[in-house]
Formats: C-alpha cells, structure tokens, sequence
C-alpha cells in the first residue's frame, strides 16, 4: 500500500484515507469472520497448518502487516500479538525502521512517519510510511515531548511535553507498537514536565530534568519499568535543569543545558548512573563543547554543530574536546531543524521538509598515532509532499 508521499500527495489526507481503509476494512473483517464461522474456523490459512502459515505471515514488512490485519480476525490477532515481533527477532526477520515525529510548520499537525532504511538504499529517495495518528492534545509543542523507544521490543513512548494554548506541562504518556499498530495510554508520570532528557538504558525509560508549570526548572528524575507500567522518582540531579540535549554513552544519561545568552556563565552538565543511581557533574570540555545534536554511533559520541555549516564533531576522551570529524560538513540542501540517529552503523539525518542526510563514519589512525574519524554524506530528497514539514525526535523501533 502506498503513502501519500509516495502517491505525490498531502500526508494529512494520506492518514485520513489510512484511516478510512481501516474504517472498510473493518467492514470487511466482519464479513470475513462470518465466513470463517460458517466453515468452522479451519485456521490462519485453510489447508495449511498454522505453524506453517503462521511462518508465511511473519515474513510481511511493516506496511504489509497493516494491510494483512484486515484480512481476518485470525490474522490481525496473530500479527497483533507481542509473540509475533518476538518470533521475527529469532529467525533474524524484525528490521530496525527510523520513526520520525514530524509537524507541519504552519497549522501545528503532528505525525509520525516511519522510515524504510532499506528503501532509502535502494530506491534513493525516503520510503516513508504513515502510522496511526498520535492521539494527543489538539495543540501542543513537538521538541517539549520526551521520547524513547524499547526498540526490540517495538515500542515507542512519547512522554509529557507542552500544550502551546496555556504552556502547560504534561504528564502523560503514550505507547506505540509495532505489532499491533497501535496507540494506547501508559502509566503517567510522576511530575509533569516539558523539555527534559529522556532516554532507555538497560530497558528502562528515564525523565531527567525539564520545566514545570511555573515555568521552573526542575532537578527530579524518574524511571518507567514497562513490565509494571509505572514510574518511581530515582536520584535528582545535582541542578535544576531543562534539556538542551542529552544522550547515552557507556550506559549513563548525560545531560546538557547548553550556552544561553549572554554567555556569563559556563552551561551546566550532568551524568547519571543508574547503576548506582547517582549523579556527577559532567566534564568542562565536554559541556562547554557540547554545541549542537548529539548521536552517538558504536561508543563514541557525535554532535552536529549548530553553529556555521552544522560540521560533524566527536568527543576525544583523552583530552576532554571536541574535535572536528574530516570530510564535508552537512550538505547544503539539508536545513535545520534536525533529527539524528543510527541505523546499522550509519548516521540518518533528517531535517526540513524531512529529507535525509545518510552519514559513513570511518575511523583511522594519521602518522602521529592520533584518531581520525572521516564522514561521507549521501542525500536523499523527500517528495515535494513533506515540503512544510519538520522533525522533532527520532526513534528506532525493530518490526
């Protein structure tokens, strides 16, 4: 089934015909489970046992697990259960999809799109697929969401933010899955909160810092346990702080505030451990550098600068700086706002009117014995359709 941006048109009318083709094919289901009844339910696929069948069905990609949900109860509830994304991952079937929060930079809307890394590699040109509509306040601000993903497990969660008519932080938090192709509600926070660090170590979520109702920063931090749907407060951070940016190196959650006019004071950074649930500050160089979006790709940490040409750094342990990464700074057709992640050791930048950047990182030594770390780019332009559309987050979540 095709999307609007590959069929050339709006994607809001894409997710609203997505819609009306799950509304008829509902209508269709029934019919379909009506006859299922009158031959007395003869399995997934008749003739066939379902271990056999159900084997055909697990080799469907995403869109295609979409479309074939609506063939019949027994499908939708084979393909809909957790088992099935499990049974994916073990025979090596489940592919990681680049999960994309974008909003239109006009009238506000909001919608995720998932993106094939395959077919970006193959088509040269974002394959970009529509996922069920986020069911959220009717206005609200997409870079004060805190988002993470159980990307084995296919689920994403988009936590608190910001509702833009009263600057109002939030509690909630929404969960998506793969599997099922649904959005349900999850366990609320703890505290309400907008532009704050969020993250998944070891299989849980951590909130970190942001604003609150009054506008104040804040210095909790609580930890969501998906096996109980729940979150407990764990240590505070030594400050209170709203995310500039954060990330997950060597298994902690580091949290930047960044540089804020006029530039007095040196910005604030935190690190915690959720081994020994306990905060430290973050090194000078290290804070001061950290200018600009940051991934991290194998065990190294990366920022784009958002600073001349928005060039590739990456952080030198050794000597506590940032060092620039040889090679072409971000391609000139790529504009900022950006979302970053990784995908199979590459870099998958998407920016403005969500076309994407796709980055090599290769790694050498120069005559000296130092480190030198190279990036080539590779562009692929979005269909004219995402023209008026920005990122926000990105996830990466297997199906």
């Amino acid at each position: 089934m095709m999307t609007g941006a590959e069929e050339g048109g709006d994607p809001a009318r894409a997710a609203a015909k997505l819609d009306g083709e799950r509304g008829s094919g509902a209508k269709g289901e029934r019919g379909v489970e009506d006859e299922e009844e009158r031959r007395g339910n003869q399995g997934l696929i008749p003739g066939i046992l379902d271990d056999l069948a159900l084997s055909c069905l697990q080799r469907l990609a995403l869109p295609d697990q979409a479309v074939a949900r609506a063939v019949s109860r027994s499908w939708r509830a084979a393909i809909s259960n957790p088992e099935y994304l499990h049974s994916r991952r073990a025979q090596g079937l489940a592919e990681p999809w680049l999960f994309v929060l974008a909003f239109h930079k006009v009238n506000g809307r909001i919608q995720w799109q998932a993106l094939d890394p395959r077919a970006v590699g193959e088509r040269r040109r974002p394959a970009y697929h529509v996922i069920p509509e986020m069911p959220c306040a009717e206005r609200v601000c997409p870079p004060a969401f805190g988002c993470a993903s159980l990307a084995t497990s296919g689920v994403l969660l988009v936590c608190g933010g910001m509702r833009s008519d009263i600057d109002c932080p939030m509690d909630s938090v929404l969960k998506y899955e793969t599997y099922s192709n649904r959005w349900s509600a999850a366990g609320h926070m703890g505290t309400p909160r907008s532009f704050f660090a969020s993250a998944t170590i070891d299989g849980r979520v951590y909130a970190a810092g942001g604003s609150a109702a009054d506008l104040s920063e804040l210095s909790s931090t609580e930890a969501y346990d998906p096996a109980e749907d729940r979150w407990r407060p764990v240590a505070s951070m030594g400050a209170n702080m709203a995310r500039y940016d954060a990330a997950v190196l060597d298994g902690k959650l580091h949290v930047t505030e960044g540089w804020s006019w006029p530039f007095h004071f040196s910005p604030r950074g935190q690190i915690y451990d959720p081994r020994s649930n306990r905060w430290e500050d973050m090194s000078c160089g290290m804070r001061e550098g950290w200018t600009g979006l940051s991934v991290v790709l194998g065990n190294s940490l990366f920022i784009i600068s958002e600073h001349g040409n928005s060039r590739l750094k990456f952080y030198d342990r050794k000597s506590d700086s940032w060092k620039p990464v040889d090679g072409p700074p971000m391609p000139p057709q790529l504009h900022r706002p950006f979302a970053v992640n990784t995908i199979d050791g590459k870099l998958y930048v998407v920016a403005r009117s969500l076309h994407v950047a796709v980055g090599t990182v290769e790694r050498g030594v120069d005559g000296k014995g130092a480190e030198v770390v190279s990036v080539q780019w590779e562009v692929i332009t979005a269909p004219e359709a995402f023209a008026d559309f920005q990122p926000s987050h990105s996830q990466v979540l297997y199906a």
